[in-house]
């Protein structure tokens, strides 16, 4: 099964409509009309292309360079970039997506039901389909990797949950996995299993009593070099209340955990030191390696941090700051406010919050050549950023940009619905613009002229240097030409 079986999604219906959209469109902007938002033709302003918008945000074409994006928010997109060898399509997104990279593709209908498939490196061609989390298939060129699935009933799984194998028989009763060299069989999960592998073994009859061993060894890796695989040694009973456990054998950070919880609990290492009593209401931690000595009580509503490697006060939800180094963290009456910063030897980043995501302000800085990134998200207003390259876009109303940021599917299929306001500026070109309620007044600046055009085209105005020309009820083009694209980057 490939993606070529689902062509015939191009030509339902909504495909039919497009194409109408699409030829209407094109003759009317053929046909020299300004007449947002009707029909409206214009120049990219952040990058070299140039984009036709139909009847407000029902129908748009944007081409630029290879790649062209054409769409009826937010019922489907269409974006093809043959030189890269990608394509993308949305119907109602999330709803039901399709992706493809040269010869890999996937098809997927929100997180539930999902076709892949392609050529791996190796040049072996596979092909995936789901429906989660019920059924798994995969059919390769190479045998050894196909496998089925009927879940709970019966079948393998590979390459999921973080596991390299997943094998079920009538699960819970019976379940094996494998992740690199360690095989555990489960027995009526998640009661009952038994673990092997390179020097370990292990048991469980959870959550009564368990016990794993692991003797440390030395390996050769795939570039011929020694690598240590650190031993360990864990007992518990009564879980989670009672558990001892050695990890670390052989190195030369060795770590000694063990609890009877509520009541205690420590954590001994050579380069760190813990220890809790009456679990969590006080709780003592010494970072040797760090350099900082921590106390929480309760933790971790209440803590306290001194020394070289941290700095802190928390009383949750009321206030905390919090330093070392390079991070910084501070709320007050969480989550109403929240300020983070962080800084390194390239990169420095701010981020001031207002609850959660209601307000975002982010600045992030190149410390080798001091350029910035700004984005301020209001919900559900606006959003407004500013890329290292000193580009800006601001978009009033911004119910999911907000939430999920530069999420290219969303700004492609949804905010053309609802951004009433859109301004651009480019100040590589000199380039800007503004279109408010989907260009019944849209106004375009370059260095040398500028265009503007009111309530659908009826009244408009080109200016230069030498003259300034109104028009009305003029729908041909332009005697001024329009501003000149950004350059391709």
């Amino acid at each position: 099964m490939n993606h070529r079986a689902f062509n015939f999604l191009k030509f339902i219906p909504l495909g039919l409509l497009a194409g109408l959209l699409g030829a209407a469109a094109s003759s009317a902007i053929a046909a020299g009309w300004t007449a947002g938002p009707l029909a409206h033709e214009f120049s990219l302003t952040l990058e070299a292309g140039t984009r036709e918008e139909w009847l407000g945000p029902l129908y748009y074409r944007e081409v630029t360079g290879e790649k062209t994006t054409w769409a009826i928010p937010p019922l489907f997109s269409h974006l093809v970039n043959p030189g890269v060898e990608a394509e993308e399509y949305d119907f109602l997104y999330p709803l039901l997506t399709f992706d493809r990279y040269g010869a890999e593709y996937r098809w997927q209908l929100f997180q539930l039901l999902s076709f892949s498939g392609g050529q791996s490196q190796e040049e072996k061609r596979s092909d995936k389909f789901s429906v989660f989390p019920f059924y798994f298939q995969r059919r390769s060129a190479d045998p050894a990797q196909n496998y089925t699935a009927l879940l709970p009933f019966w079948g393998t799984v590979k390459g999921h949950l973080m596991r390299d194998e997943i094998q079920v028989r009538l699960f819970p009763l019976y379940s094996r996995t494998v992740k690199k060299d360690i095989v555990t069989r489960n027995y009526l999960a998640p009661f009952f299993h038994l673990r092997q592998g390179t020097q370990l073994a292990g048991w469980q009859f959870w959550p009564l009593v368990g016990h794993e061993h692991r003797t440390a060894f030395t390996s050769t890796n795939y570039l011929g070099l020694e690598k240590l695989t650190p031993g360990h040694d864990k007992w518990f009973a009564a879980w989670p209340f009672f558990y001892n456990e050695h990890t670390g054998i052989g190195t030369t950070n060795a770590v000694h955990e063990q609890a009877f919880l509520p009541f205690y609990s420590r954590y001994r290492s050579s380069l760190r030191d813990s220890t809790s009593y009456l679990w969590p209401f006080f709780t003592s931690t010494e970072d040797r390696e760090k350099k900082y000595h921590e106390w929480g009580a309760p933790w971790p509503f209440i803590g306290f941090a001194r020394g070289d490697g941290k700095h802190m006060n928390r009383v949750w939800p009321f206030y905390s700051h919090a330093t070392n180094a390079t991070l910084t963290s501070d709320f007050i009456l969480w989550p109403l406010y929240k300020y983070n910063h962080a800084k390194t030897a390239a990169l420095e980043r701010e981020r001031t919050r207002f609850l959660l995501f209601l307000y975002s302000d982010l600045v992030d800085k190149n410390t080798v050549t001091g350029e910035t990134m700004t984005r301020t998200d209001c919900w559900p207003l606006f959003t407004a950023r500013k890329e290292l390259d000193g580009r800006e876009r601001f978009q009033l109303l911004a119910p999911f940009e907000t939430i999920v940021p530069r999420n290219k599917s969303i700004e492609r299929n949804w905010s053309p619905v609802w951004s009433l306001y859109r301004h651009e500026k480019n100040p590589r070109t000199g380039a800007e613009s503004h279109s408010l309620l989907w260009n019944l007044f849209r106004f375009d600046v370059s260095p040398t002229n500028s265009h503007a055009a009111f309530l659908f085209g009826v009244a408009k105005c080109d200016s230069d240097a030498a003259s300034t020309q109104w028009r009305w009820f003029n729908w041909s083009p332009p005697t001024i030409p329009p501003p000149a694209p950004a350059p391709a980057k």
